[in-house]
């Protein structure tokens, strides 16, 4: 199995997915592509050690982009909204330091 930080990615922070995490306490993550639903639970458990009660995951297509005088394809990339337990919280501008 592949190691918790190399499923979950990073934290995906816009307009939308803060207005999503106060209203359903759901959380955006951007995650690897090949990774399912059982292993994106596991690892945010584990990781942030709060209860998941739903997770969706969706592809995102990479946008074909102009470079110069050529055109390119960025890559395709996977995330997933993470529905936590009422009463569970992610902080995550925390610092340990």
């Amino acid at each position: 199995m592949a190691e918790l930080h190399d499923i979950v990615l990073r934290p995906l922070i816009t307009e939308k997915t803060s207005a999503i995490q106060e209203k359903q306490n759901t959380y955006v993550f951007e995650v690897a592509l090949c990774a399912n639903k059982h292993q994106v639970k596991e690892a945010v458990e584990r990781v942030f050690g709060v209860h998941v009660v739903d997770v969706r995951t969706c592809r995102v297509r990479g946008k074909v982009k102009r470079f110069g005088r050529h055109f390119g394809k960025r890559s395709n990339w996977k995330k997933a909204y993470v529905r936590l337990e009422k009463g569970d919280v992610l902080d995550l501008f925390s610092s340990n330091s």
